[in-house]
This record gives C-alpha cells, sequence and structure tokens, in this order.
C-alpha cells in the first residue's frame, strides 16, 4: 500500500510516478486518511463494474417483487438473435 502524506504533493511528480494501475496513492491529512489518486483507466472500470453491480441489485429486488422478467429465449427473439 502507497501512503504519503499530502504535504508530497509539493512535489507531485514524484507522487504520480509512484501512481499506476492497481497501485493507487493514499495521501493522509493530519496522520488520517483522506484522498486517493489512481490510473484513469482503473477508475472508469471501477465505476463501470459499480454501475453494473447496482443495476443487477435493482433487476433482483424486482424481481423479488413479483414484477416479470423474460426468459433468455424471449429476450433473443425480442433481439432478434
Amino acid at each position: 500500500m502507497n501512503i504519503k502524506p499530502i504535504s508530497d504533493l509539493r512535489n507531485y511528480n514524484t507522487v504520480l510516478k509512484d501512481c499506476q494501475a492497481d497501485s493507487p496513492v493514499f495521501l493522509t491529512k493530519n496522520g488520517r486518511g483522506r484522498y486517493v489518486i489512481m490510473d484513469a483507466e482503473q477508475y472508469d472500470s471501477i465505476m463501470a463494474e459499480m454501475r453494473l453491480m447496482s443495476k443487477i441489485v435493482k433487476a433482483e429486488q424486482r424481481i423479488e417483487n413479483g414484477e416479470s422478467y423474460l426468459e433468455m429465449s424471449e429476450l433473443k427473439k425480442k433481439l432478434g438473435m
């Protein structure tokens, strides 16, 4: 885990060199974790995964509430597959 005080941002090039995919830099302020600097592609991937998980949870809740859903064969037919 790469943890640095926020004051290290004075020399931000060094901090950015340490920030690579799967290796975010955690910045502390007054000794406590406060910020995270991470690779933009990794951030995009995490956000896409969170959106997908949110949609899955909503779909599961709808099924539990008795709302109808399409069987795979019906969906394929509807999509012309």
